[in-house]
């Protein structure tokens, strides 16, 4: 018998593709999503994909009694914490925004859980809450020192759930910090659909790649790296939508909670993703060098032997096929979910 699980913001990039996996693997995603960074028409395609009628609930997480409803009607287990604002710079510009959705969320989330008896989370961080690397690569006990609002809130709703467990309830957490997501999943049918002006490099360089958008700033030419441009680890989002059912699995076979991240162990300078990006498009990429941002870091990439001794899961899929997988959806589907988006 499929168990129920509620995926908050499970229309989005990551909660998308993490429903696929979850439903191949056994388990019934509850979606709740306000489609603040997302769309209906993405539940739509997990639907056809999969050929299960996914529940989809449109609603805020901040809304208690909503959050609680859901949970109690649908049964459900455990759940997948997704929902949440996500974008570094956009960050410290509305810092109490950030702050309402994210932790204000998380706390309403963790309220309803409590009251129905949820007692598994798994919950999507980032590896924002590291900061600056004081030694490379990054593992699970590096000093955490996030340098923005964003990263900030993921913090905070990392502590809160800590807290939660400590006291009184019996909460179990599994706790995913995540590097870079990127790509998209191999039908085309999915793939990240940001709204406005991207913040990541992945979508950009496929915007410039479709026509959307001319050129592409690289921030930092002049760094200690191989090609003076930034280095990250990036990983496959299909990869990382499968670790989200193994951290879940982990849950219901074991009574203790975790932290682990969530990447490949490689980096990747910007120039090298241009570059493969551009063969798997067959497009050329313009781009231009301009100087560094504030905060930005020469390079930063995961220890990833925690998650494969832990989970027993390890990404699988290089570059090539990031790349690649990213540029079939965005040609695909070269304004997003919708038609009408510029």
């Amino acid at each position: 018998m499929r168990r129920n699980v509620l995926v908050t913001g499970g229309a989005g990039y990551i909660g998308s593709h993490t429903c696929l996996a979850l439903i191949r693997a056994g388990w019934n995603p509850i979606v709740l999503d306000n489609f603040s960074n997302s769309s209906a028409l993405s539940v739509d395609r997990i639907r056809e994909l999969s050929g299960e009628n996914v529940t989809l609930v449109e609603g805020d997480i901040r809304d208690i009694d909503l959050c609680t409803r859901v949970l109690r009607e649908h049964k459900c287990t455990s759940v997948i914490h997704f929902a949440g604002l996500k974008a570094v710079g956009e960050s410290q510009e509305r810092a109490l925004e950030y702050y309402d959705v994210n932790v204000v969320g998380s706390h309403s989330l963790l309220n309803a859980m409590s009251v129905v008896g949820i007692e598994q989370i798994v919950f999507s961080s980032s590896a924002t809450v590291y900061g600056a690397p004081q030694s490379l690569p990054i593992t699970e006990d590096h000093p955490l020192g996030p340098t923005n609002p964003y990263g900030q809130t993921k913090l905070a709703v990392e502590n809160l759930i800590r807290d939660v467990a400590g006291s009184s309830t019996r909460l179990q957490y599994g706790i995913l910090r995540y590097f870079n997501p990127v790509g998209a999943h191999s039908s085309a049918k999915i793939g990240e659909d940001p709204k406005g002006k991207p913040n990541n490099l992945m979508p950009f360089i496929a915007q410039v790649a479709v026509g959307r958008r001319d050129l592409l700033t690289v921030f930092g030419g002049d760094y200690d790296t191989r090609d003076g441009t930034g280095v990250r680890d990036y990983i496959h989002v299909s990869d990382l939508a499968e670790a989200h059912v193994c951290a879940l699995q982990k849950l219901s076979e074991s009574e203790s909670s975790y932290v682990v991240n969530l990447g490949t162990g490689n980096g990747y300078s910007v120039l090298e993703v241009i570059s493969a990006f551009s063969e798997a498009s067959g497009v050329a990429i313009p781009h231009e060098i301009a100087e560094r941002r504030p905060g930005d870091v020469a390079t930063v990439y995961a220890d990833v032997s925690y998650a494969q001794k832990l989970l027993g899961w390890k990404a699988e899929r290089g570059l090539k096929e990031m790349c690649r997988d990213h540029w079939e959806w965005q040609k695909d589907n070269p304004t997003g979910y919708s038609a009408e988006r510029t």
